[in-house]
């Protein structure tokens, strides 16, 4: 999509730059003295059209949008490392999390256990 919207961008300049515009002006005095101004302009586009710029256009555009492809790739591989790299960070921090909390459990289970053993001990005296 931006391939043709770039190459539809060159070829209106193009088109511009192929046409020629022209602007007369003539005096002409009337009968009672006074001078009328008429400004005429003549907008003309060319049938000749100079093959050797239109090509060296096409191929400038063509290097351009290849540039700009190149770029928006170069952007997403780098967004795509970002992202591996975050789901790896968040995996870990996961696995720490998970490491942490079975260690509280195991302490809070171990804690529970030897309440139940003096609870029993007190429990037969």
């Amino acid at each position: 999509m931006r391939k043709q919207i770039l190459a539809a961008m060159a070829i209106s300049v193009f088109m511009v730059a192929c046409t020629k515009s022209t602007t007369k002006t003539e005096q002409v005095e009337n009968p009672d003295g006074s001078v009328t101004t008429t400004t005429t302009t003549v907008t003309e586009t060319s049938a000749h059209v100079d093959t050797s710029k239109i090509n060296k256009a096409k191929e400038d555009v063509k290097v351009k949008v290849d540039e700009a492809g190149n770029k928006i790739d170069n952007a997403a591989q780098k967004t795509k490392e970002n992202l591996n790299e975050a789901g790896k960070d968040i995996k870990q921090g996961a696995q720490e999390i998970g490491k942490d909390v079975k260690d509280a459990a195991a302490k809070g289970a171990a804690k529970v256990e030897e309440g139940a053993k003096k609870l029993k001990e007190d429990l037969n005296k």
